[in-house]
């Protein structure tokens, strides 16, 4: 898990986990990804989105492969990296 970063955050904002996608090999099934950045449990939901206004977004994986999954929470592909963690 990474350290969370903190910045600058706004209301309704989500949280910068971190400026770099977590990578990782999955297998098949459903995941849920924090769009809020409260998990705990990065990048995947935990439930500490609750009274945040943000919901957990579900996503399935087919086959066993290797993601790049966004910590930043500012991706227009969620919840796969689409690399603006580089603008911020």
């Amino acid at each position: 898990m990474s350290e969370t970063i903190l910045v600058n955050q706004q209301p309704n904002e989500p949280i910068i986990v971190a400026k770099k996608p977590t990578v990782m090999e999955v297998e098949p099934g459903t995941y849920y990804w924090c769009s809020c950045g409260h998990s705990s449990n990065q990048p995947f939901c935990n439930g500490a989105h609750k009274g945040t206004g943000f919901k957990p977004i579900a996503f399935e994986i087919t086959e066993k492969k290797r993601v790049a999954l966004c910590q930043c929470k500012y991706t227009k592909q969620a919840p796969f990296c689409d690399g603006y963690h580089n603008n911020l």
